[in-house]
């Protein structure tokens, strides 16, 4: 039994009439009767009464049509996510972030694409720092990952999305709270809340330079994985933090937060394979480059 027969059927069955469903299908009309001859003398029952009047369902065919009806939309369903798929239209995209980009670049990112790309869902794998993003990207478990450059894994490209300022988090009752800032030079008795040293945290980078440019070393009160581990001891008046402004998108009771005046800017940038040619990725970075997200051109990795 041929697809084509099947719409053969359909279209005798809408027009009642064997002369205009062959117009409709653009075929001579002895091979459409031929057509349904065959089908019927394959399902072993007749579709159609035929009088030189008139052609209608038999109830055999009723029910057929029914059926058929259900199977060719499925197919014509099939077809279409196959051509969104293809055109970077429909799919899952695998998406990782460091840990404060889940506050403001993943809302942004998610109103983004449900407007741009509405048929693409987001995997979402939150509080990943930049190695082990890279490395996901390597092995292809990551499509595309916003992270914090430099970026060292050979085939990676990646493009600057956002350029943040640090921010002071400290506990509601600290005394610095009382100013709109605080410098570096404020924060050499402090204890610091730090990610762990052997996660290769770019942050801690920016932040031991930031210490190092007032002329001290941070004093390492506690080490963590995520960054919401880091506002939750904050919160308990374990230490401070130095973290990437985009933690104001999300306040955490508990914890206040002040501009860092001295403190150096960290860039968020938007990566991927450079061997990637999925049309799901195509799409997703000229949704970007419509709508001005990216600040810089294509970086590649050395």
């Amino acid at each position: 039994m041929e697809l084509r027969h099947l719409r053969y059927f359909m279209a005798v069955a809408a027009t009642r009439h064997f002369g205009r469903a062959a117009e409709q299908l653009h075929i001579a009309q002895p091979p459409l009767s031929q057509a349904i001859r065959r089908l019927e003398a394959e399902l072993g029952a007749d579709l159609f009464t035929r009088t030189t009047r008139q052609v209608a369902l038999t109830g055999a065919g009723e029910v057929f049509r029914r059926d058929v009806e259900r199977i060719l939309k499925a197919v014509d369903e099939a077809v279409d996510r196959v051509s969104r798929f293809a055109a970077g239209a429909e799919g899952v995209l695998r998406i990782g972030l460091t840990g404060s980009a889940a506050y403001r670049q993943l809302p942004a990112l998610a109103r983004l694409m449900k407007r741009e790309m509405p048929n693409v869902m987001l995997e979402v794998h939150t509080e990943m720092l930049t190695p082990a993003q890279e490395e996901a990207l390597t092995e292809r478990r990551l499509d595309v990952g916003i992270l914090r450059p430099p970026v060292r894994q050979d085939g990676i490209v990646h493009r600057t999305v956002a350029v943040e300022r640090l921010v002071v988090a400290m506990a509601e009752q600290h005394p610095l709270t009382q100013a709109e800032s605080a410098s570096a030079e404020e924060l050499r008795d402090e204890e610091f809340i730090l990610h762990s040293a052997g996660l290769g945290s770019v942050l801690n980078d920016a932040v031991v330079r930031t210490c190092l440019g007032a002329g001290y070393y941070p004093k390492r009160a506690y080490e963590v994985g995520e960054t919401s581990g880091a506002l939750a001891l904050v919160a308990a008046g374990l230490g401070i933090a130095v973290l990437p402004e985009s933690v104001r998108a999300a306040p955490r009771e508990g914890v206040e937060c002040r501009d860092l005046t001295d403190g150096q800017a960290v860039r968020l940038d938007l990566a991927w394979r450079e061997d990637d040619t999925s049309p799901l990725l195509r799409s997703l970075v000229s949704a970007l480059e419509r709508n001005d997200v990216f600040l810089d051109r294509t970086e590649g990795a050395s």
